[in-house]
């Protein structure tokens, strides 16, 4: 049965209710930024990994989006040159997550679950996610946005992931993108949601709008970015909150405005593992 995800996603694409916090990783040895909820115990955290030479201050929306929903964002601002180390940055992803599971945030007001962690990010930050929830039982949810080859190969670690997993991938043709979300998705080892999204791809994800257009590689994809926005907040809402009434959001197949769905055979295809139709 395919799920219909056309009403959540109207109201999880818009800011959540809860009031957000901003603070620095620093303190605890790691360059970066957290993102809470002004108080909570017990709440979901992610570490988000960002896309090759993007600092973090280019996803502030998309983390303060994921706070306002109730879920703690710990964000390494490590890697940002033109030659990163992927391995380097996804052990600084498990670093934060661990920092966010093993502290009181906020003056003692919030506190995460270390039983509700998960491994987020877009391009090279969403192979490196994949990467540090390889073999890795402490992570309950991963998702990649447009997510770029690494190396090592985040599509092979994929193979050893065993979390959940939401792949979203672009349905247009994207000659900037640096990987295969496709394939990565029918790689998974355990249960994998694959989206494709119409009108974004992996350029226009993060929010640095103004350089984009100053290199010639930018154009405004405000309302794809909102629907991804959405579809990661749902899923993470079911795999790490609990909150089955999203739980179509896991789910393989799902439908709504904007996106489709694709798996078994379908999802072969389209990581060029089965001949086309």
């Amino acid at each position: 049965m395919t799920a219909n995800l056309k009403k959540h996603l109207s109201i999880l694409s818009k800011r959540g209710p809860h009031r957000v916090l901003i603070g620095d990783l620093d303190y605890a040895g790691l360059a970066g930024k957290v993102y809470t909820p002004a108080e909570g115990k017990a709440l979901p955290a992610v570490a988000f990994g960002h896309d090759w030479t993007k600092k973090i201050k280019s996803y502030h929306a998309t983390l303060r989006h994921l706070a306002s929903w109730g879920i703690v964002v710990v964000a390494p601002n490590t890697e940002t040159g033109v030659v990163p180390n992927h391995r380097n940055l996804a052990a600084d992803m498990e670093s934060a997550l661990q920092i966010a599971a093993g502290v009181k945030l906020g003056s003692g007001k919030i506190t995460v679950s270390p039983h509700k962690l998960g491994m987020i990010g877009h391009g090279m930050g969403g192979g490196a996610a994949v990467l540090a929830a390889a073999n890795n039982d402490k992570v309950k949810a991963v998702a990649a946005i447009y997510p770029a080859t690494t190396s090592p190969s985040s599509t092979q670690a994929a193979r050893s992931v065993k979390a959940p997993g939401l792949v979203i991938g672009s349905k247009s043709d994207d000659i900037f993108g640096a990987g295969n979300p496709a394939k990565l998705a029918a790689s998974w080892g355990g249960s994998v949601a694959y989206r494709e999204v119409y009108k974004g791809n992996q350029q226009g994800f993060s929010e640095d709008t103004l350089f984009k257009l100053t290199v010639g590689a930018g154009f405004f994809q405000a309302g794809a970015r909102d629907l991804a926005r959405g579809l990661l907040t749902g899923f993470l809402l079911d795999q790490l909150a609990g909150e089955s009434k999203y739980d179509g959001f896991a789910s393989p197949l799902a439908a709504g405005k904007g996106f489709s769905s694709y798996s078994g055979d379908a999802l072969s295809r389209k990581a060029g593992l089965l001949p086309s139709r």
